[in-house]
């Protein structure tokens, strides 16, 4: 057989459909009506949906009070009702029409206030005037309500009665974990924050292409066993980090998966460490797609990747996004709505962190077992039979690259980099050369 009729393999028997950017949607559209916190009932419901998809995800609960790092699990929220009446008895704001009117962790109250008074607890975004804006006090213990500009600009009365129907007491942080064995211990890790109420993009599309990329995971043979995280931001992974000492010390690549649901170019932010292996598989797979994008130095601001990146920990996890935060106007309001998280959008995430994992499985470095002049590849059937068409001579020309770079220090990810071919087909031409007895694999450095 030729090469070039080995260029495209042939796909699996009776692979499992495909993921749709419908179905991506319809799991945001499941989750964007819940509240969700750092705590409380929210995030337990959050991650039961998410067991009707990945039945083997383990849900914890961690009491408050437990001392994780330098930090302590808080108190938990949780919320039944909240308004804020008129004179006629009338909810001018109202939590069951929108959960983002009540700032996150507010305290119980009730009773009747000055306009004045009470908007020293009223939140509003002048510069857009018909959103609600997102807002929280986890650590401060006031109450408040967010409302767009032009309701607070038509309150006119000079009293109105205040309702939070909340509970703030000891209880526990809940996060969901998901295992996916592999040939080896050493791990992925996937992480997506799960405590935003009703922001579709931030954050119910990562956790939507985590979801699906673990369903996808767990049908194929990986080498790397992969650890997903669906967490509260900050508190939870610090939470997840303290508890996991030895599972921290097996991930050899990680990411953050965030802001994935709108149409915006991908941005990828680095690891701590700037030239990590999932710092350069992204990249890598960003180029091959040929999709607008922008990749990014570390910073210690952001999403969980800067707990992950603690200089204590340092571990090699970056953070995939497409538009950043803060950096599109519907970021942390109500215009970060069903609307604005597009299928199609969805699906492009899913496919680009798919295809971030297929270079992690296989980036190897092999030895070259022939390394002493140009092995006759004509004699072992690896040249094509019809020279001169551009897709043989490219197939040629991974061999050669994998061969001449096959000295155990190179891997196949510094190979792609370096020749500028398709991963794909290098890691094609290397499974070629090991069928002949051309190459054997070396082990990774140690981390």
């Amino acid at each position: 057989m030729s090469l070039l009729a080995d260029v495209l393999p042939l796909a699996p028997a009776a692979a499992p459909p495909a993921a749709r950017g419908e179905d991506l949607h319809a799991l945001v559209r499941r989750l964007y009506p819940i509240c969700r916190s750092i705590t409380g009932d929210g995030v337990r419901q959050t991650l039961a949906i998410l067991q009707e998809y990945l039945p083997d995800l383990q849900v914890h609960e961690v009491p408050t009070g437990t001392p994780v790092l330098d930090w302590e699990v808080p108190r938990e929220w949780n919320i039944r009702d909240a308004w804020i009446k008129n004179g006629r008895g009338e909810r001018v704001v109202d939590f069951r029409r929108h959960n983002l009117h009540v700032l996150g962790y507010s305290l119980p109250v009730r009773g009747t206030y000055a306009l004045e008074e009470l908007k020293q607890h009223l939140y509003s975004l002048p510069e857009q005037p018909q959103l609600i804006p997102y807002r929280t006090a986890y650590y401060a213990e006031t109450w408040g309500f967010c409302l767009a500009h032009e309701q607070l600009e038509a309150l006119a009365e000079p009293t109105y009665e205040v309702c939070i129907d909340s509970t703030l007491a000891p209880g526990a942080l809940t996060y969901g974990e998901l295992l996916l064995p592999g040939e080896t211990e050493e791990e992925v890790l996937v992480s997506s924050h799960v405590c935003h109420p009703s922001l579709a993009n931030d954050n119910l599309s990562g956790i939507a292409v985590a979801t699906f990329l673990a369903q996808h995971l767990r049908e194929q043979p990986c080498r790397y066993s992969y650890r997903f995280v669906f967490a509260p931001g900050t508190i939870g992974a610090i939470t997840w980090l303290s508890a996991n000492a030895q599972a921290v010390a097996r991930i050899r690549h990680g990411l953050v998966l965030s802001l994935l649901g709108e149409a915006g170019g991908f941005t990828y932010k680095k690891s701590r460490r700037g030239t990590a292996v999932v710092d350069r598989a992204v990249a890598l797979a960003l180029r091959e797609a040929a999709v607008p994008h922008r990749v990014a130095e570390f910073e210690p601001y952001g999403y969980d990747e800067r707990q992950y990146c603690s200089p204590g920990f340092d571990l090699p996890v970056g953070c995939l996004s497409r538009t950043p935060y803060g950096q599109f106007p519907e970021y942390h309001t109500s215009a970060d709505d069903l609307d604005f998280v597009r299928p199609e959008a969805l699906l492009d995430s899913l496919h680009l962190v798919q295809s971030v994992a297929s270079v992690l499985e296989a980036n190897r470095r092999y030895q070259n077992l022939s390394p002493y002049g140009e092995p006759a590849l004509g004699r072992r059937g690896l040249y094509a039979a019809v020279s001169g068409s551009p897709d043989a001579a490219r197939a040629q020309r991974a061999l050669l690259w994998v061969l001449n770079l096959s000295d155990g220090q190179h891997s196949l990810l510094d190979i792609a980099d370096r020749s500028g071919l398709p991963f794909a087909q290098l890691q094609h031409a290397a499974d070629l050369l090991l069928a002949h007895d051309l190459l054997t694999p070396v082990p990774d450095p140690a981390p």
